[in-house]
């Protein structure tokens, strides 16, 4: 499925879980408003705030009534393997296909990644 084809909501989970992954969002630091991070991306608060539940109920996050949503410690592992193996299951076999097909050394490829 092309990323375009996804659904919104998990477009913006995407975005958050890369922001997390980069360091951009650090274990403890809040998540951005629902209404600021909806602005910032052209999005329905709704649609955010249905993407934010995921990181609720996958305990990825504290919520704080009236403060707001915290990076729980450990949250950045637990979503760093969950993306690795989404990877290798997900999209590496096409990836090894796809060089296989174009006779591309994996050697080859590494040293132009330099």
């Amino acid at each position: 499925m092309a990323a375009s084809d996804r659904p919104v909501y998990l477009r913006l989970r995407d975005e958050i879980v890369a922001m997390i992954l980069d360091g951009r969002i650090q274990e403890g630091d809040a998540l951005p408003s629902v209404r600021a991070f909806a602005a910032d991306q052209g999005a329905n608060p709704l649609t955010v705030a249905k993407a934010y539940q995921w990181f609720q109920d996958e305990g990825l996050v504290q919520v704080q009534r009236g403060v707001g949503m915290y990076v729980v410690p450990g949250a950045a592992d637990l979503l760093r393997r969950r993306e690795r193996a989404e990877f290798l299951a997900g999209e590496w076999p096409g990836i090894v296909e796809r060089m296989r097909r174009l006779r591309i050394d994996p050697a080859e490829l590494l040293a132009t990644t330099g």
